[in-house]
């Protein structure tokens, strides 16, 4: 293979790499725009309140994690704010360190995580 080859090569990657970003940037400005025209401009896990500037921080979690999954309702969608959205991704990572056991673990919806729910079972063991 050619020197002109691999360069065309590594063009034509950086190209698509382009055009993907910028799909994706424009779905998301779709689901994220109509989420912001229909839900209020508030954590749906925290509480916390923005405007002005700061509703950038203000994202959208697709609940059943299906960013394919946009209906016009919104049923899908939660606004998070970026700090419950990074815990709601790496809450399954966390259980998952800490339960020897999965089929012991509960199921429960996504947005009604509890950091302390499983304390007391932990104080309670003796070392």
């Amino acid at each position: 293979m050619s020197i002109n080859s691999k360069k065309m090569s590594a063009e034509n990657r950086s190209q698509l790499v382009a055009e993907m970003r910028k799909e994706e940037q424009q779905r998301q400005s779709g689901y994220r725009e109509q989420a912001l025209k229909l839900f209020p401009h508030v954590c749906a896990r925290c509480g916390r309140e923005f405007e002005g500037q700061k509703i950038r921080e203000l994202t959208v979690h697709h609940v059943d994690h299906n960013h394919d999954n946009n209906p016009p309702s919104g049923s899908n969608w939660a606004l998070l704010c970026i700090y419950c959205h990074d815990h709601e991704h790496t809450r399954g990572v966390q259980e998952d360190r800490e339960d020897d056991n999965p089929d012991d673990r509960q199921k429960q919806d996504s947005l009604s995580h509890s950091p302390f729910a499983a304390l007391g079972k932990q104080l309670k063991q003796k070392p």
